[in-house]
């Protein structure tokens, strides 16, 4: 079980994007999850809808330095990465990009060209930037939080599979409640003039993930996972189906999320609860499928209740 001081670092994260982001529950925890799995968010939804707000948020509550990168298919990889300045006099000083932050906003990652998108990808994987063979850690900890407007608008390129599968968890966000919009109205001078103060430190933050590792999982949760994974891609309505990445995804969200229940070990409800956010956006649809349509909120829905839930 985590320790009262790891307890109340998490509860003061979580007051803090309470505090500013109105609803949005399962983004908020998704988030956390992410970052103490030392994984990436994705989030669709239209733009308006609190994003960046979510995300200049957890920044801050978390000590870390925040970046934001609005994507625009005219974005070379060099904005997003940096690049090197030479001098006149032959010598030469690396200018370090947005990337370079604890807390990194990709705003409309599908505007970017292919060519754009594809810089974040040893980031998102190794934590790190190779530019002109000289390689660059980035600061831990790192994590990427991407909104994507839906696919077909003007500008939007389609994220590849390689792209897509560095995202640990998908989550959608969507338009308030009337409840949650009269209180943004309410309160929208604190929410634009968030005064927000750290409640804990990056290093501190490391130590947590340190600490999620330490989690149990049951042999019985682990095979729970990969029946899961495994029904998936027997399915005949998808042409492409999570990879073992997913089940890694799977596997590190659910002891992150034990974590801030304040448990030690794993339970299935930890996995059930991340079923749809790690293996949705990891999912293909068939021509066919999609002509009847089928969804994968469906197909992922007819694997959990086809998957016996292991008993521990």
């Amino acid at each position: 079980m985590a320790d009262e001081n790891s307890r109340d670092v998490i509860e003061k994260i979580t007051a803090v994007l309470d505090k500013v982001v109105v609803g949005k529950e399962e983004i908020k925890q998704l988030l956390l999850a992410a970052l103490l799995a030392r994984g990436h968010l994705l989030i669709e939804g239209l733009p308006g809808t609190a994003k960046t707000t979510i995300a200049r948020t957890f920044a801050g509550a978390i000590g870390g330095e925040f970046k934001r990168v609005q994507g625009t298919p005219d974005m070379l990889p060099a904005d997003v990465v940096g690049f090197y300045l030479y001098r006149s006099d032959g010598g030469s000083a690396f200018m370090p990009g947005p990337i370079f932050a604890n807390v990194v906003l990709v705003d409309e990652l599908n505007r970017l060209s292919p060519r754009t998108q594809a810089a974040l990808l040893e980031a998102m994987a190794e934590s790190q930037v190779t530019i002109e063979r000289e390689t660059h850690r980035l600061k831990p900890p790192f994590i990427v939080v991407a909104s994507q407007v839906p696919y077909g608008g003007i500008g939007t390129s389609l994220l590849s599979d390689v792209q897509i599968d560095r995202f640990m968890f998908r989550a959608w966000s969507g338009a308030p409640n009337s409840a949650e919009e009269d209180q943004v109205l309410r309160d929208i001078d604190i929410i634009t003039e968030p005064d927000i103060s750290p409640v804990t430190t990056p290093a501190a933050i490391v130590r947590l993930q340190e600490e999620v590792k330490e989690v149990h999982v049951d042999a019985g949760i682990r095979q729970y996972i990969v029946e899961l994974a495994t029904k998936l891609r027997s399915n005949s309505d998808l042409v492409a189906a999570p990879s073992p990445r997913g089940s890694i995804a799977l596997f590190r969200g659910a002891r992150a999320l034990a974590f801030i229940n304040g448990r030690d070990y794993v339970i299935p409800d930890d996995v059930k609860q991340l079923i749809m956010p790690v293996f949705h956006h990891r999912l293909h649809l068939s021509t066919e499928a999609e002509m009847e349509n089928v969804t994968p909120e469906s197909i992922i829905k007819e694997a959990a209740d086809s998957v016996a839930v292991p008993r521990i």
